[in-house]
């Protein structure tokens, strides 16, 4: 047994690198922080080896500092000096992954390559060398699949050998300038380090790496000295000093893949190629991706995940379901028998000669329908056959109480004071489970995403939105954040990390969180069901709005002085298409659907308890005390609600209730449907038709583009503090979010408001002054001088 050594795992993003790390450790992972950073910091125990730690560094392509990821890398590597590096390769693509080998090898630590993607490059009929290649490249090589599992324990053994063997040595030489300059640095100032980390430190400060001639201090008659070698050097080669390693790094990498490497049919295009001419097609790009995005919502949000959701909120934490659905279909014929009967004993018993029906989900009533002596005598019969509750659910079949029943029943039981029984039942089961119950929307959701990133299809998202956003002034990296946010906005405000220039880096920080995370879900769902039908064209909205936004935010912002210049380039690899392992994918949804359901019982509890208390206690005229359900208006939450109700007012939900469950939804963004559950489900109406009856179409999408706009949760607004730095960056970047959704939703109101016949002059007036202020940054407002005043209010 092995014990104490560490293995660093390094390698490009999209090599599978995560995948093998998952297949190393299991649920031996522990996750923290690196130090100093907020750099997520992965380790894991090696399988059936306690003493081995496998440390998963960020994906990087060199050692370069360019990025915050390639700095924590570095940083670890160089400072930490892990026992051994296991590189892995993508084999679909050496002479890109191989760079950062090149540079590995160089470190004076033993390196095993985990050659990646074997069974693509088999199945594609090319042939790699792996002997010659891991002699050029003086380290083992292992094949493996990471996907499918096959060689990573080899891998991982070999690097445990590797460990406890002398340090590798690089194999490769520069040309004679490079080589003689290099040589001369070793000698000068870096002759006191260790022999094997002589050569690594000569080459950074050969390209003038910052930040190791600033950890090295060296004097400036030393920098001096070793600058007339570096510059005869680029003058000899006639480029600077880090192009020309760069070049001939890849001049060596295809020396060694002539020698190694056996490509079949070269010109023909491989299976990738074909489908990435279709689906990265200039013209159809974007419109397949829109399609597969109305696909991934409907079938989250209608089709699969619409009936799983139905279950949870109707059966789960409702008043119950029949199990495997035994006794439904009986059931079903029994409530269609006994049809309109109430209506019709209800309009009798008031001596009418005529009746009406209610929709269950929209409230509209149907024209009077006359009572004949047929249809009472019927009405009558199906009372006596039925009683007058109707058929009840639980005499048929194997029924199956809900959680609120079951926990009504056990307080019942248990004679808990009527307070205590309605924050239980009304307050934590209500609010709570009204949030849980969006879970299978959820996770189906996520279910899909992971598919689309696993396969491969994501990255060239990426790539077909960089040439849009780029004309927009900004930069393909700013979808990375973007697509990572839409499982949570923590994470997706951490990757704008990747992006190396200041200014667009804190105009993605500003502008990720427009991007529907995960906890917004529950709520387009919930909009989307009580108010549009469950219409898939809601939800799919709701995603483009998110993209609409940053789109705009990006043409305006990049107008101002904060933010003007040339985007960061943009350089990705595009892994090959692969079905993803079912494995991995439903981790990927079981991460982020638990992050979710972890919330749900701590925050969300918390916030549904402070919810009820504040809605079922007030002062009426007998005093201070708790409320029944038709006095909530004069609860403690209704007098602060409408002390900010009328902030709202012009965008057409001024009611006290929708104003707290916005507010709300800053502590989690799942809380709005906490608290429209408490609020809007505690009166003889359900939620959705509460909610149904308060908001119209245009009020109810006004409300749903606010909340998706608007600055998102504390713990993300923790993160866009960190990220940013300074606090005036972080009050500015809220400020916008906040302004943004605001004249947004107005816009939605009034416009919407004024084709539905429905026309306020004051809000009109205002929302058309919106767009025109909006059309002219997007159309004509070009960078100038005045802006300083606005750069000044961060500086």
């Amino acid at each position: 047994m092995s014990e104490n050594i560490r293995i660093a795992l390094a390698g490009n993003p999209n090599a599978g690198k995560t995948t093998l790390f998952n297949a190393l450790t299991g649920s031996n992972q522990f996750v923290g922080n690196w130090p100093g950073v907020t750099v997520e910091k992965k380790e894991g125990k090696l399988k059936k080896h306690d003493g081995v730690v496998v440390t998963d560094l960020p994906g990087i392509y060199s050692l370069s500092p360019y990025t915050l990821e390639e700095v924590v890398a570095r940083n670890y590597l160089v400072g930490e000096r892990p026992d051994v590096i296991l590189n892995i390769v993508d084999a679909t693509n050496l002479e890109r992954n191989l760079y950062l080998t090149t540079q590995l090898v160089e470190l004076g630590i033993p390196v095993v390559i985990a050659l990646n993607m074997m069974d693509l490059v088999k199945k594609s009929g090319d042939k790699i060398n792996t002997e010659e290649l891991s002699r050029q490249l003086g380290c083992k090589i292992v094949e493996i699949s990471a996907l499918k599992g096959t060689g990573v324990m080899e891998a991982a053994e070999e690097a445990i050998k590797a460990a406890g063997e002398i340090k590798t040595v690089p194999q490769h030489t520069f040309s004679g300038p490079v080589e003689h300059a290099i040589a001369h640095i070793e000698e000068a100032v870096v002759h006191s380090l260790p022999d094997e980390q002589q050569r690594w430190y000569a080459i950074k400060v050969f390209e003038r790496d910052d930040k190791v001639l600033e950890s090295l201090k060296l004097d400036k008659a030393s920098l001096e000295h070793i600058e007339t070698d570096i510059k005869s050097a680029e003058k000899e080669l006639d480029d600077d000093a880090e192009s020309i390693i760069t070049n001939e790094r890849y001049v060596y990498i295809a020396g060694i893949l002539k020698s190694s490497y056996k490509k079949h049919d070269s010109g023909i295009l491989s299976q990738s190629d074909k489908i990435d001419r279709i689906v990265t097609n200039r013209w159809l790009g974007l419109p397949i991706f829109a399609v597969i995005m109305f696909f991934v919502y409907w079938l989250s949000m209608v089709g699969i995940g619409a009936s799983a959701t139905d279950w949870a909120n109707d059966g789960l934490f409702g008043d119950g379901w029949h199990l495997f659905g035994i006794g439904s279909s009986a059931y079903e014929e029994a409530a269609e028998e006994y049809g309109d009967t109430p209506a019709i004993l209800e309009a009798l018993e008031a001596g009418e000669k005529t009746y009406v029906t209610v929709d269950d989900e929209t409230l509209e009533t149907s024209d009077p329908i006359e009572i004949t002596d047929e249809v009472a005598a019927e009405a009558k019969s199906m009372a006596e056959k039925y009683g007058e509750e109707g058929p009840d659910p639980a005499s048929y079949g194997v029924w199956v109480p809900g959680i609120p029943v079951l926990v009504g029943n056990l307080l019942e039981k248990l004679g808990t004071s009527e307070w205590l029984s309605g924050l239980i039942l009304d307050g934590i089961v209500a609010g709570v489970g009204a949030v849980l119950g969006f879970v299978p929307q959820m996770l189906v959701l996520f279910l899909l995403l992971a598919f689309l990133e696993a396969c491969g299809y994501m990255a060239r998202i990426a790539f077909v939105l960089d040439r849009i956003f780029r004309k927009f002034g900004l930069s393909g990296k700013s979808f990375i954040p973007m697509l990572v946010g839409t499982g949570c906005g923590v994470p997706g405000i951490m990757a704008s990390r990747t992006i190396e220039n200041e200014r667009d880096r804190r105009m993605t920080i500003m502008t990720t969180t427009f991007i529907p995370c995960g906890a917004k879900v529950p709520f387009i769902a919930m909009i989307s069901g009580a108010i549009f039908g469950g219409s898939a064209w809601v939800s799919t909205s709701a995603y483009f709005i998110g993209m609409a936004a940053i789109i705009i935010s990006g043409i305006m912002l990049k107008k101002t002085k904060m933010f003007s210049g040339n985007p960061a380039p943009f350089v990705m690899e595009l892994p090959s298409y692969h079905l993803p392992t079912v494995g991995n994918v439903l981790r990927s949804m079981w991460e982020r659907g638990w992050s979710f359901i972890k919330k749900a019982g701590s925050i969300i509890l918390l916030s549904t308890i402070v919810v009820w208390f504040t809605s079922f206690f007030g002062w009426t005229e007998e005093g201070f005390g708790m409320l029944a359900e038709d006095q909530l208006d004069s609860s403690i939450l209704a007098k602060i609600g409408s002390c900010i109700a009328w902030i709202f007012a012009p965008l057409g939900w001024g009611n006290w209730q929708a104003a707290v469950a916005s507010i709300t939804g800053l502590v989690a963004k799942e809380n709005i449907v906490g608290t429209m559950g408490i609020l809007y489900g505690s009166g003889e109406l359900t939620a959705y038709q509460a909610l149904a009856q308060a908001f119209t179409t245009v009020t109810g999408f006004s409300f749903l583009v606010f909340n998706l706009l608007c600055a998102p949760c504390f713990a993300a607004i923790g993160a866009i503090k960190r990220e940013m730095n300074n606090a005036k960056w972080t009050w500015f970047a809220i400020c916008y979010q906040c302004g943004f959704a605001y004249l947004i939703s107005l816009i939605v109101t009034q416009f919407g408001n004024l084709f539905a016949g429905n026309v306020n002059v004051v809000g009109l007036v205002f929302a058309i002054a919106s767009v025109c202020v909006i059309f002219y940054m997007l159309f004509f407002k070009k960078y100038s001088e005045a802006t300083k005043l606005t750069a000044n209010v961060v500086k």
